[in-house]
């Protein structure tokens, strides 16, 4: 870990499957399938895609009885702790944690009353299962937008203490709690102020973010200054797409604040009137060929043969191209040349199979 990470936020741990939420433990990465869950082939096709992405945590609408009578043959299938999501129907949340869900995402004040919220609070604790209280702009009650003038993060963060002080009443807590808006400020906002009124892990994210380019941008400053400032324990990118895109950019921005990695990163440098090579296809062109890898490694993808190496030296492997040559280098120092963009893209590959295949007999060695 870099010694510029962020100091995380001292919380209480909270068992969520076979992770550890909070307590210092790492940050988890969770996405939503966007499958009807009363579908159990094409759900438990997209939790392996979302798995094979890097997510850790898999939440999934319950949206009615014949939803929660699918969970059994899911959770059965899937091999990754899954959350159900609930609003309205306690019996719904009983079902889910009987059929072996990790977790229940509801809000106990609209469960449907104080013996409702039993009922989900003893099925909890009988299966061992945490509670995420999620309070969105959109859900905050209308006496606290009277109270506060609109979904303010003070109401936001009075909905959630509301909602917490439910499941204490009756000795729960085993619990997370989100706080989400579509405003960025509103959301970093919020989380501060809930911060510093309780220690129960946070689940963050920014909801109804977008599109992938609006989203991610809107998702990476929110969730990056939140975590710069060591808030966080499990969070989610919300973007309207294919959410094993979710995954990705999740990642990315943890590698980002050198909190957690997976798979190579890739840095490449941008284009100018000096470029004499197509960079924007050969960077796409081997982000592709390593996508789906796991091993953490640094890739440099750079438009000049003189400057690039020098400028990416620290990548452990990488290629500059230019108009008659290109070459291949590692931390900074040029192992081979090749000309025409196809060999060089042979050449590189072939590198980086001999580099990896190095790696892992220095590691079987050192283990």
């Amino acid at each position: 870990m870099h010694a510029s990470t962020p100091t995380r936020r001292a919380t209480r741990p909270v068992a969520l499957g076979p992770y550890v939420i909070g307590d210092g433990q790492p940050i988890r990465v969770q996405s939503m399938a966007n499958t009807d869950t009363r579908d159990v082939l094409s759900t438990l096709a997209q939790i392996e895609r979302l798995v094979a992405a890097g997510c850790e945590i898999v939440r999934l609408a319950v949206v009615d009885e014949a939803a929660a009578e699918a969970l059994p043959a899911i959770v059965k299938g899937a091999f990754v702790p899954l959350v159900a999501d609930i609003h309205f129907d306690h019996r719904l949340a009983v079902k889910a944690a009987e059929a072996g869900m990790a977790a229940l995402r509801i809000n106990p004040g609209n469960i449907g009353g104080a013996d409702k919220v039993d009922k989900v609070v003893a099925a909890a604790k009988a299966y061992g299962l945490p509670i995420r209280i999620g309070v969105n702009s959109g859900s905050v009650e209308k006496g606290l937008l009277e109270k506060f003038g609109g979904p303010t993060p003070e109401a936001m963060v009075e909905s959630a203490l509301g909602h917490v002080s439910l499941l204490e009443k009756r000795g729960f807590d085993q619990i997370k709690i989100s706080l989400k808006s579509s405003s960025v400020t509103a959301t970093i906002a919020a989380y501060r102020l809930l911060a510093g009124r309780v220690d129960y892990p946070l689940h963050i994210g920014v909801t109804e973010a977008g599109t992938l380019m609006r989203g991610t941008v809107k998702s990476s400053v929110g969730l990056g200054v939140l975590l710069a400032e060591g808030l966080g324990d499990t969070l989610r990118v919300s973007l309207t797409h294919d959410p094993v895109a979710e995954v990705g950019v999740a990642w990315e921005i943890l590698r980002s604040l050198d909190i957690r990695a997976r798979g190579p990163e890739i840095i490449s440098c941008p284009t100018c009137g000096r470029t004499e090579i197509d960079l924007i296809g050969l960077a796409s062109e081997i982000e592709e060929r390593l996508s789906g890898m796991t091993e953490v490694f640094k890739v440099a993808v750079m438009g000049c043969v003189v400057n690039g190496p020098g400028e990416a030296r620290e990548a452990d492997i990488g290629l500059a191209g230019g108009r008659d040559k290109g070459i291949i280098f590692r931390k900074g120092q040029v192992v081979r040349t090749a000309k025409g963009r196809e060999a060089l893209l042979g050449a590189f590959l072939e590198e980086l199979e001999a580099f990896l295949s190095e790696r892992k007999r220095e590691t079987d060695t050192c283990a």
